[in-house]
């Protein structure tokens, strides 16, 4: 039986790329390579595309730019006919056939529903959720309005523009009077936390309102929820299927990409003692928020469980959630018996066998 034709992309152009290169060298490592004939695209902080050869280790540390001997420029065709990576050799080129790629980006040109555009183009397969899904996850205040037809406790939320906080005063007056303090702020279509800010007075407010907008036009205000933060991984296209639920334990006053990726200063408790009931209602919700977005693949899903009556409250959804080593993703499906590498090969078979 012959392998399948699979490439794998890292890397990106989003405050996220260091994460995504993370996240590939850990699939990298795990996926069969008796079962899948595998290519790597990276692609630069700047957007140049190159196929590359070389070690894994040299994706993790950030060094596989500086590999010239294993980088060639490359793209992915948009012919249809194609369905191949065209690799530039010199004043020549050659095509590698694919089956499917495995996208491993986070935020922009990655999470967003551009590269699963031109992969539609292209008709190649890919893992994850498709064009339209993608956006809408990946724009918290969209999301929001879908989970909020879909009948999906959420946080309370103000959305406003770069361009509104010109006039900071009337944006200030706006979040004082719907939410009050502590609130956070965040950019609107980032990841990882990045762009975050906890605010607990209005001078932190209009400090975490600058530096969200560095990231995007559009940035998004949330009420503080006092609560156990917790987070369920799902799993499926048509039939979906949830893991069970942990929490994250951070050790500084919230989990921001600091405490997601460099210092460690983060427990994860799997499964979270929030009680049994409680799960299976987080898990339920968990695959009606990847449903209402029309979900296929693979998301993860953040909540939280208030202290004072124990409700649930949904926080967000990600897409392409984390696939490093210590990313509660994989995590969760290991802690109800789904190997990683297990894990992988489904995705990829769900990927092979996903719709419009």
């Amino acid at each position: 039986m012959s392998k399948i034709r699979l490439c794998v992309i890292f890397g990106g152009q989003s405050p996220e790329h260091s994460v995504s290169c993370l996240s590939a060298a850990s699939v990298l490592r795990n996926l069969n390579v008796e079962k899948y004939k595998i290519s790597t695209i990276g692609i630069t902080k700047k957007g140049e595309w190159f196929l590359y050869s070389g070690k894994y280790d040299k994706i993790e540390n950030g060094e596989w730019i500086k590999d010239k001997k294993h980088l060639k420029k490359a793209i992915i065709s948009p012919s249809s006919k194609d369905k191949s990576i065209i690799v530039f050799e010199e004043e020549k080129y050659r095509k590698i056939k694919l089956d499917i790629v495995f996208p491993v980006l986070h935020g922009e040109y990655g999470e967003d529903g551009t590269i699963q555009g031109l992969l539609e183009m292209s008709g190649i397969k890919y893992v994850g959720m498709g064009v339209l899904s993608s956006a809408n996850g990946m724009d918290k205040a969209f999301s929001k309005l879908v989970f909020q037809s879909a009948g999906i406790p959420q946080a309370d939320w103000v959305v406003v523009t770069a361009d509104d906080i010109k006039n900071m005063d009337a944006v200030v007056k706006k979040v004082e009077d719907k939410l009050g303090y502590p609130c956070f702020v965040k950019p609107a279509s980032t990841g990882s936390s990045v762009g975050v800010g906890k605010a607990k007075n209005r001078d932190e407010l209009i400090l975490s309102l600058e530096n969200a907008s560095k990231f995007g036009r559009k940035i998004l205000i949330e009420e503080n929820i006092d609560g156990h933060e917790v987070e369920c991984s799902v799993l499926g296209n048509e039939n979906v299927s949830a893991s069970t639920v942990g929490e994250i334990i951070p050790e500084v006053e919230f989990y921001d990409f600091n405490a997601k990726y460099k210092t460690g200063t983060t427990k994860l408790q799997i499964p979270a003692e929030i009680g049994n009931d409680k799960i299976e209602e987080i898990r339920e919700y968990a695959k009606k928020a990847f449903i209402a977005l029309d979900g296929q693949g693979l998301s993860r899903v953040d909540f939280f469980v208030r202290y004072k009556d124990n409700s649930v409250v949904l926080n967000e959804i990600n897409t392409l959630p984390g696939f490093t080593n210590i990313s509660m993703y994989p995590k969760l499906w290991e802690a109800v018996g789904k190997k990683y590498n297990v894990l992988l090969d489904e995705l990829i078979e769900l990927g092979l066998k996903r719709v419009k």
